[in-house]
């Protein structure tokens, strides 16, 4: 893979992850970081160029489905899980 070929996926990778850490429901958040990481793990062997253009396409369509979700779960917001309130033990 060219140096900017991956430039280029970690770029994307680093955005899908940042945009899907903004769904408000715990469960999308999890489940969409979850997912994204074990796709790029699963594709991160691809050598030929083409299937990698392929592959970096896909994840750009998700990518825009993502921040569409993002956007619709803003609307019409939910409360927050009792696993989302809980506070981190004092040390």
């Amino acid at each position: 893979m060219a140096a900017s070929s991956r430039a280029q996926v970690l770029d994307l990778y680093r955005a899908m992850l940042r945009e899907s850490k903004h769904f408000s429901a715990y469960n999308y958040r999890t489940y969409a970081v979850r997912r994204i990481r074990d796709a790029f793990r699963e594709n991160k062997n691809v050598k030929d160029p083409v299937e990698i253009q392929t592959l970096m396409n896909k994840a750009k369509r998700d990518l825009g489905i993502i921040r569409r979700q993002v956007h619709i779960g803003q609307l019409y917001p939910t409360n927050k899980l009792i696993i989302e309130n809980q506070e981190k033990p004092r040390t």
